[in-house]
């Protein structure tokens, strides 16, 4: 078999992940980059609100698509350049979840895929502090000028995987994921009135209020370097849930020990919480053990060149210089391995 896969990549106009405004898509051929295509688009209708923090993020703003069709009218063209390919992303349960929360609030069926997640497949191959997208790129070799440009974001996974399958001598997608002792996973088809609607959106669709909200002044991001200002709980540790034996195990998040550091968007508990819940086991200090660090504070994953990490961040740099594959991961990746939903204490 050959290695063919179509890369995937979407950009959302607000927290709920069924609000795609943007899909770029890059169809591989024997390894090689043989069509690209990208769509700007509405999201569906009661979903299609463009938050600050998503604009400041993509650039995409209300008016750049209030021409363009409903992703349920472009879905087809979508779905058609797919086929049935294997679809790859950078953490593929975010963007295949895309896929199934905008068609489950446009009352349309989706379809069944089979997926790999260059995210999984970078901490199996590279070494690195972070896993993020310009980080696998630049260790692939790949140019990536433009990150979160859907098309060029897709492109760059496209060869992310194409460097990570000659690694490891692997000549279809099949095959690399067997090497590496790993089940491809499958997203299944979802049929409306028969099929249960995932939890995100009957989250969205069942909307819910901000809980209050007291604690100390800290400057927050419009995007990742904001200048607005909202109050934030002090973060306190609490207790550690056991992780969830059950969660998915393709999921980014499953069997890794996490600890968190400074000031999330949401309280530590609820941080703690939702990584359980996906199989991940959290802790309260950074030791040997420890595999993901979550950097709140307006962290990004580019700040780990500068030196600007809290004392969490230094020593899972230290431990990371001693051997220990230790990954760290800003509040952005870290919500978007949650399924992209802003917290509510964040707004």
């Amino acid at each position: 078999m050959a290695l063919d896969f179509t890369a995937i990549d979407f950009e959302t106009a607000n927290g709920f992940r069924g609000s795609p405004c943007s899909v770029g898509l890059v169809k591989v051929r024997g390894g090689r980059a043989v069509e690209r295509a990208h769509w700007l688009m509405r999201p569906p209708a009661g979903h299609d609100r463009f938050d600050p923090r998503n604009v400041a993020i993509h650039g995409i703003r209300p008016q750049d698509v209030e021409q363009a069709p409903r992703f349920a009218e472009l879905f087809p063209e979508v779905g058609g350049f797919i086929g049935d390919d294997v679809l790859v992303a950078h953490n593929a349960a975010f963007d295949l979840g895309v896929i199934r929360s905008a068609l489950e609030v446009s009352g349309m069926g989706a379809p069944a895929y089979d997926y790999a997640c260059t995210v999984i497949l970078s901490r199996r191959t590279y070494d690195l502090p972070s896993h993020s997208l310009p980080f696998a790129a630049q260790a692939a070799g790949v140019p990536l000028e433009r990150h979160h440009d859907a098309s060029e974001d897709a492109a760059a996974c496209a060869g992310i995987l194409v460097d990570i399958a000659a690694r490891h001598g692997a000549t279809d997608i099949d095959g690399l994921y067997a090497t590496l002792g790993l089940s491809l996973p499958r997203q299944p088809a979802f049929v409306p009135g028969v099929d249960e609607v995932s939890a995100a959106t009957a989250r969205a669709l069942g909307g819910g209020s901000a809980p209050g909200r007291s604690g100390r002044l800290r400057t927050t991001a419009s995007g990742p370097r904001g200048a607005g200002r909202a109050w934030v709980p002090w973060p306190q540790e609490g207790a550690n849930p056991p992780a969830n034996e059950g969660a998915d195990p393709s999921h980014p998040l499953y069997g890794h020990r996490i600890v968190f550091t400074g000031a999330l968007g949401m309280t530590r508990a609820e941080a703690k919480s939702r990584s359980a819940e996906l199989g991940a086991q959290p802790a309260s200090s950074v030791t040997r053990a420890t595999t993901i660090l979550v950097v709140g504070d307006g962290f990004t994953a580019t700040d780990l060149t500068v030196g600007r990490v809290t004392t969490k961040a230094r020593r899972a740099l230290e431990l990371r210089a001693k051997g220990q594959r230790v990954e760290v991961l800003s509040e952005g990746e870290f919500l978007q391995m949650l399924g992209g939903r802003w917290p509510a204490q964040s707004a």
